[in-house]
């Protein structure tokens, strides 16, 4: 059996404010050609499907446009879909029934019984070959958000109070227990467990600046001791950089596109992955060309980048759309009021599209200044932190900070399409 494994697409993702569905399209289209040149019987995507949870309808248009057309060109193609955390669950699930005629199963959140369990039969999805037959169990794991793991009593451990920063590990780590079992118990000899999850994994590298937080508060990552070793393969979402996490079968396929200037040189690819019963065969890159390409310029001084700038090379046959984009960084020795107009200069006529211009400037420290204070390396959380202990005169209790964290999930949730 053979599965192409993708995640972290972010349809309808802005770049700066400037829209990107050339690039997500020309992408779509590359991995469609690629479907029916490697004849897969399964497609994983493995969550944050959509850039924000309310994605515009051009996004939508071009996930359904891209399913229908894959049934058409493969009918026995089996796409399993999975909720991440940019994600809406309620937004990816809403199709499903009709989805499942074009053999798509879409999971974008749990349920649970009576008695409090995981409702873990929803989340198992059985893998055919073009026979028919099933050849391996997907066990398709949406990401789970905090209140929906660390209140369910089912989940709660003695060892394990709910109010404890670690709750929401632990409350996660047993959902994916309970799953794993459920699962096999439904394989028989000769099946293969495929594991799907939104998660960050112990040790994962992250990008520079492009991926947010799966849970606020830091104590989200999870061990990959976690997948037991007769899942045969773990197909993972939310990271952007590719790569595997200790053993060839955990792996980040990581985001096809690069979504900031610091993943300029990051390999984008799908991963192709053949089994060989229930074992694991053989793993392979796909490399993902790139639709546009992406310039990052210095840090230098001025006369350095713009010497950079002047060697790269033109495309004037180019669309506008595919005009790559282009980040400036300049180091100054002192403020240049006209560096703006300058790099303007240098880029009239170019086929380029500047989307940051960086300044720059030294760092004087003074005894008697105050310390600045970078507000994005802080964070929201240390400020809260600060602020509370400054207003308070003592530092604010666990039950406080997760209340903030919650609140805060809760606003990155209802973010809405970027006008």
């Amino acid at each position: 059996m053979k599965l192409i494994h993708t995640a972290d697409w972010h349809l309808g993702q802005t770049f700066h404010g400037q829209e990107r569905h050339a690039e997500q399209r020309a992408f779509l289209d590359w991995l469609l050609a690629a479907l029916e040149t490697r004849h897969p019987d399964a497609l994983l995507i493995a969550g944050d499907i959509f850039d924000v949870v309310n994605p515009s309808l051009r996004a939508q248009e071009m996930l359904y446009d891209f399913i229908v057309e894959a049934h058409q060109r493969l009918p026995q193609l089996n796409i399993v879909m999975i909720a991440g955390n940019h994600d809406s669950g309620n937004r990816i699930e809403l199709p499903a029934p009709l989805m499942q005629r074009l053999n798509t199963h879409a999971l974008g959140r749990v349920s649970w019984l009576d008695d409090g369990r995981l409702d873990a039969e929803r989340l198992l999805v059985p893998l055919t070959d073009t026979d028919g037959a099933v050849r391996a169990w997907c066990l398709a794991l949406p990401f789970l958000r905090p209140a929906e793991v660390t209140g369910n009593t089912a989940l709660s451990s003695d060892k394990t109070d709910d109010a404890s920063p670690n709750s929401y590990v632990a409350g996660i780590t047993r959902v994916h227990q309970q799953l794993i079992d459920a699962a096999r118990k439904h394989r028989v000899p000769g099946q293969a467990l495929i594991a799907m999850s939104h998660a960050h994994l112990h040790g994962a590298a992250v990008s520079e600046a492009s991926e947010r937080p799966i849970v606020i508060g830091g104590e989200e990552s999870i061990p990959a001791s976690l997948f037991p070793a007769d899942i045969a393969y773990v197909a993972l979402g939310h990271l952007h950089r590719a790569q595997q996490v200790g053993e060839e079968r955990i792996r980040y396929s990581g985001s096809p596109l690069p979504l900031d200037f610091s993943e300029v040189a990051y390999p984008h690819q799908v991963v192709e992955v053949t089994l060989d019963g229930a074992a694991l065969c053989d793993v392979e890159s796909l490399a993902v060309p790139r639709p546009v390409a992406m310039h990052r310029l210095g840090p230098a001084p001025l006369d350095d980048v713009l010497a950079e700038l002047d060697a790269l090379e033109d495309t004037p046959e180019l669309p506008r759309e595919r005009w790559p984009w282009l980040e400036i960084r300049v180091e100054l020795d002192a403020p240049m009021p006209d560096l703006r107009a300058r790099v303007d200069t240098a880029l009239d006529g170019k086929t380029l599209r500047l989307l940051r211009l960086e300044r720059r400037l030294p760092r004087v420290a003074a005894e008697d200044a105050p310390a600045r204070i970078d507000l994005a390396a802080l964070g929201p959380r240390k400020l809260f932190e600060r602020t509370w202990q400054a207003r308070w005169g003592e530092p604010p209790s666990t039950d406080v900070l997760a209340d903030f964290d919650r609140l805060r999930q809760d606003v990155l949730d209802d973010e809405e399409t970027p006008t």
